[in-house]
């Protein structure tokens, strides 16, 4: 098992496959002339099922695909099909723009549980933050999703005077559609510009919902980030990821793994393992993957602080978000 030196137990593993993306949300990927890593640089096909059956030997569970936008990789079906046969947890984090070219391959995977960011309801704002003209194509293949049995999450990046005003619109939308919103505060990454007051809190989320409806919360698995609530006649439910304002940091389990092939203990973390390079240079992968998770720190990677309000988002030293992994 990978066990950190604070008795925290990692199986979950959130794989990026690219660090390109076909959408340019601001707070995820800010500049449109972004430098993505170039093909040799990445973690090749065959070396992301040889590290993800290291992890799996190590205790690992559970696996997420992520990006920048995982589905826009050319080989994205060849690694679906080839994790698919491990024995883990299989799930996918996407903007999706492309998951009706995939339905087959997930249905033939047996992917059950794909995550889409989705931070407004509005055709207008929504090609302002991702610069894309792309919401229909989204919400139909939510549609898509949902008609083919999958559990469907949608994750909402909350920023004040954004889109805090749409809070009961996603709630309302859970009354008719078995969708599982997800509000998660505004972190701070390299170059995206973030800012105290433009996080929206949990407790201010809740109160904003209350607004319009009564709720209660739900049962949550011990190592899940989200606080998740229920609307009592609705057939969705909805979340909140309180990164900033209350940390979960004492039950994660969970390690990324970037496009290049670097290991992060912590979203946070200012450190990474070359976990490719070791693989390509026929090093130990193992001790390298037990040494960073004996590593991590207590909480937030070692460098934010609970007082979220006093942080200076440009001293944190970070990749994007998009060259982490969602």
């Amino acid at each position: 098992m990978l066990i950190d030196r604070y008795n925290r137990v990692h199986d979950y593993l959130r794989l990026s496959l690219t660090d390109n993306c076909n959408f340019r949300c601001f707070y995820c990927m800010p500049e449109e002339d972004y430098a993505f890593s170039p093909r040799e640089a990445l973690m090749q096909a065959g070396e992301i099922e040889q590290i993800a059956q290291t992890f799996v030997r190590l205790g690992v569970k559970k696996i997420r695909l992520t990006g920048g936008e995982p589905l826009i990789r050319k080989d994205a079906g060849v690694i679906i099909r080839s994790l698919s046969r491990l024995p883990v947890q299989l799930a996918l984090t996407t903007n999706g723009v492309r998951l009706h070219d995939f339905a087959a391959t997930f249905k033939e995977a047996r992917l059950g549980s794909v995550n889409i960011s989705l931070d407004t309801l509005q055709a207008e704002k929504f090609q302002m933050i991702t610069r894309r003209d792309s919401f229909r194509r989204v919400m139909d293949n939510i549609s898509l999703m949902l008609d083919d049995g999958v559990h469907v999450k949608i994750n909402v990046v909350v920023m004040a005077g954004l889109n805090d005003n749409e809070l009961l619109d996603f709630v309302a939308w859970t009354k008719d559609t078995p969708v599982h919103v997800r509000f998660i505060e505004f972190m701070p990454f390299a170059g995206n510009r973030w800012t105290s007051n433009k996080v929206f809190t949990w407790q201010q989320i809740l109160e904003r919902i209350s607004e319009g409806y009564s709720f209660l919360p739900l049962k949550v698995d011990a190592h899940e980030t989200a606080k998740a609530y229920i609307v009592p006649g609705h057939a969705g439910t909805f979340s909140v990821i309180s990164t900033m304002s209350a940390p979960f940091c004492s039950s994660c389990n969970r390690i990324r793994l970037t496009a290049d092939g670097k290991l992060k203990n912590c979203l946070f973390a200012r450190g990474e393992t070359d976990i490719l390079s070791a693989l390509r240079n026929g090093g130990d992968i193992e001790a390298l993957i037990k040494q960073n998770i004996a590593a991590k720190a207590l909480e937030l990677g070692g460098q934010l602080n609970k007082d979220f309000e006093t942080l200076n988002g440009d001293e944190v030293l970070n990749r994007s978000m998009i060259a982490i992994g969602g």
